[in-house]
């Protein structure tokens, strides 16, 4: 195929975002229930040329198709499922009820929701598609929609109940458990790295139905969650190179704002904070990639600037000599060890001196600076305002 690279570009796209996407040959019937009038196979029969076709079944799932050009076998791209909204609790009850589910299967049924990846509709997965879709078809493409949102198959439906025996659920529970123990090791992936974007990326496909339901209690079964993320996390940005110093705080912080959460709105917000909190984190305070000298001279300037930051006391905590820390801090860090404690203790003043109203003097003497005259020449120096104008402007 003349479009093979944009193919596996396009599925290792959908991959990243959750989304089923797979080709096989429209004379492929295996796995398919052909008695279906919703299944793939009987979709695709119908399926012309140059066209896409995106499917609502009456699960309130979504469904893309298309029938691939120029290739050798009659090929079909099937993309879905997904969700385009995340159906409330009582949609659960309406759509259960319409597709014949017992009330006594309720819960099994939805769970099965809890690993659909959920897209903003008009987002970026139409707009991947479409982008495709041009490279493939050129000015030959239209778009035809399918909705079967409206019907009831009166023949067996996508999801079945075995009354009879647990195999189904137990098979539908670890599949929810591996894909949720996927996610959750991508995310933790993403943080070690510092990679903001990806752990976006990944926490938008994870629908907040999808947080395993232990209790009744919606939103403590949330705070449970959100305490065993607290420390998978702070694990992940451990092992990212952020010393215990610098997570403590953080992951106590989290740990008070999880138990103050009134909804299952505030609690998923809340779990985006922490992914985007860890991952800044490690983007700042990672010395991974520092020796051991550095890393432990960095935490001792980062811990309390108001302290005896010379080079002397840095190395002497250590019991190395004072050239040897200077030479390898600067060769590490890229500046000298009184250069970066200098612009640390300017950060420290232009926060207190714009959040608080203590005094110059006593700004100084947080950022370890007795002398109110050298601090207010230092602060000239590196921001070009002395700390009254600082705080003025």
């Amino acid at each position: 195929m003349l479009y093979e690279k944009e193919l596996s570009f396009l599925l290792a796209t959908l991959s990243k975002c959750h989304i089923d996407a797979k080709t096989f040959s429209f004379t492929d019937r295996s796995g398919f229930e052909e008695n279906n009038q919703f299944s793939p196979f009987n979709i695709i029969t119908k399926l012309e040329k140059n066209s896409v076709y995106r499917v609502c079944d009456s699960f309130k799932f979504n469904y893309i198709y298309m029938l691939l050009p120029e290739s050798k076998e009659k090929l079909v791209l099937f993309i879905g499922p997904f969700l385009f909204s995340q159906p409330r609790d009582e949609e659960l009850l309406e759509i259960a009820e319409k597709n014949n589910i017992p009330p006594f299967e309720q819960n099994t049924f939805s769970r099965l929701y809890h690993g659909v990846p959920v897209v903003s509709e008009g987002g970026y997965l139409l707009s991947m598609i479409d982008a495709f879709t041009e490279q493939i078809f050129g000015d030959k493409l239209e778009f035809n929609f399918a909705d079967f949102s409206g019907d009831t198959p009166d023949t067996a439906p996508l999801f079945s109940v075995d009354e009879t025996g647990d195999s189904a659920e137990q098979l539908l529970n670890m599949h929810l458990m591996e894909r949720r123990y996927s996610y959750e090791n991508e995310i933790m992936d993403a943080v070690s790295r510092g990679q903001v974007q990806k752990a976006d990326l990944i926490l938008s496909g994870f629908s907040k139905i999808s947080f395993e339901r232990r209790l009744s209690d919606g939103i403590r079964n949330l705070k449970n969650y959100s305490i065993i993320m607290n420390t998978l996390l702070r694990k992940a940005a451990e092992n990212g190179g952020v010393h215990p110093f610098y997570l403590d705080k953080i992951s106590s912080s989290f740990a008070t704002q999880i138990e103050l959460v009134h909804s299952v709105d505030s609690g998923y917000a809340l779990m985006k904070e922490m992914f985007r909190s860890y991952c800044k984190l490690v983007q700042k305070h990672s010395i991974k990639s520092y020796s051991p000298p550095v890393q432990k001279a960095l935490i001792c300037i980062d811990a309390n600037l108001s302290d005896d930051l010379s080079l002397s006391s840095l190395a002497s905590v250590q019991s190395i000599s004072p050239g040897y820390l200077s030479a390898l801090f600067k060769k590490e860090v890229g500046k000298n060890i009184t250069e970066y404690i200098n612009e640390k203790r300017i950060e420290l003043a232009k926060r207190l001196l714009t959040s608080t109203k203590l005094q110059i003097q006593t700004v100084a003497s947080h950022c370890g600076i007795l002398d109110v005259h050298y601090f207010s020449k230092l602060f000239k120096k590196y921001t070009g305002k002395t700390p009254k104008e600082y705080r003025k402007g």
